[in-house]
């Protein structure tokens, strides 16, 4: 277990080298969930996610210990960046094995930070074996979350919400290896045991609540997922019994209700959040979450870090989940004016035409028909429904896509 007096001195230790991120009350969730729904965004942190903390303490407690080629680490995006940041403010040199697939802006990022960017291996677990055989050479090996001293530091965040809220009921956690939930766990539990703590874990790779089922490590088969910073195959040993004694559950999220979820925090708070760090509002919003009416919910945003093309398919794929796009297929009259009369009736029921496509020709097309695909910017289902009857009415038969 992670005693509250290493989590003070984490604390002691990191203030004023990291952010303080706010804890933020939003009215918005808090209506629709019936709660009063705060976020911890550590999407604000530097770096843009919480494992800057976790880094900072293991370098500042462990200085003496580090020689001249400095440290090493594997990662595919926020650990690398967070190593990098703690290594740059303590003057220490680090290396990042990052894996051949990682994304452009974040092997960009770590460099800026002052790092070297090692691309190595054609997954992180590869990453991570090739960093560990550099750390035989003299250079520590700064884990991403299996590690004491890690998990410490991320439990600073548990100590920054009791600060500015000291009675929640509820506090939501994105899982992935564990370190940032044990430690927030550690914290919390030690200070007030009755608030509760939960998990959320993609749908697409459920190692903790599969350990929890189990009752012991299980490494399971992961699917890609946009909340890729919690994708992580089995969580870590030293992480394990903190989930397993502090916990009250762990639950799962679709990757359509991540993507609604970036998409609200993006348009109700003006808050950019990676898939990872949607993940509790995810949870909030899908109804996966128990908890008494007008309860102090807190949502832990952990990180920021949404590549741009990445954000524009999360977006998109959030504006389809909720209805507010609509795709439809119908056949017209290959005439002038009828692509026209079409479209006015769209437009008679407030829907707004993104992209439109003829298709002529084909088997299931008449000579005299054309095929017409249209893309509709909506308020949401009900004005689909509104469109269909509208369409129907006036003799179109219409093949909804979702």
């Amino acid at each position: 277990m992670i005693e509250l007096d290493e989590i003070r001195e984490a604390a002691r230790l990191l203030e004023g080298r990291v952010i303080r991120t706010p804890l933020v009350r939003s009215d918005t969730f808090s209506r629709m969930a019936g709660a009063e729904v705060h976020l911890k965004l550590e999407s604000l942190q530097a770096g843009g996610s919480f494992k800057v903390r976790g880094a900072a303490y293991k370098l500042l407690k462990r200085r003496e210990e580090i020689g001249p080629l400095g440290v090493v680490a594997a990662s595919a995006g926020n650990h690398a960046q967070g190593v990098a940041l703690a290594a740059r403010a303590a003057a220490i040199p680090a290396t990042i094995v990052m894996p051949v697939w990682a994304s452009m802006g974040k092997q960009e990022a770590t460099k800026s930070y002052g790092a070297e960017v090692i691309l190595a291996g054609d997954s992180l677990a590869e990453s991570i074996s090739i960093a560990r055989e550099m750390a035989e050479e003299g250079r520590p090996f700064i884990h991403p979350y299996d590690d004491p001293d890690i998990i410490a530091g991320q439990g600073t965040i548990g100590l920054e919400i009791l600060e500015d809220l000291p009675d929640p009921d509820l506090i939501v956690v994105p899982v992935g290896g564990g370190g940032l939930i044990g430690g927030i766990a550690s914290a919390i539990k030690a200070v007030r045991p009755e608030t509760e703590i939960v998990g959320v874990q993609a749908a697409a790779c459920p190692s903790a609540l599969e350990a929890l089922r189990s009752g012991e490590r299980v490494t399971v088969e992961a699917k890609r997922s946009i909340a890729d910073g919690i994708s992580v195959r089995q969580v870590g040993e030293a992480n394990f019994p903190l989930i397993r004694e502090l916990l009250s559950g762990v639950v799962l999220v679709e990757e359509g209700e991540i993507a609604s979820a970036v998409l609200a925090l993006l348009e109700r708070k003006k808050v950019l959040a990676e898939g990872a760090g949607a993940a509790p509002l995810a949870a909030l919003l899908a109804s996966k979450l128990a908890f008494p009416m007008g309860c102090k919910v807190v949502l832990v945003i952990s990180g920021g870090n949404l590549d741009p093309p990445l954000m524009e398919r999360v977006v998109r794929q959030g504006l389809l989940k909720e209805g507010r796009i609509m795709r439809f297929s119908a056949c017209i009259e290959d005439v002038p004016g009828s692509l026209a009369r079409l479209l006015s009736l769209v437009a008679e029921k407030g829907g707004n035409v993104l992209h439109i496509h003829h298709a002529r020709g084909g088997e299931e097309i008449s000579s005299f028909k054309t095929r017409v695909d249209l893309e509709v910017e909506t308020r949401g289902r009900g004005m689909i429904e509104e469109i269909k009857v509208a369409l129907g009415e006036a003799g179109y038969e219409v093949l909804v896509r979702e």
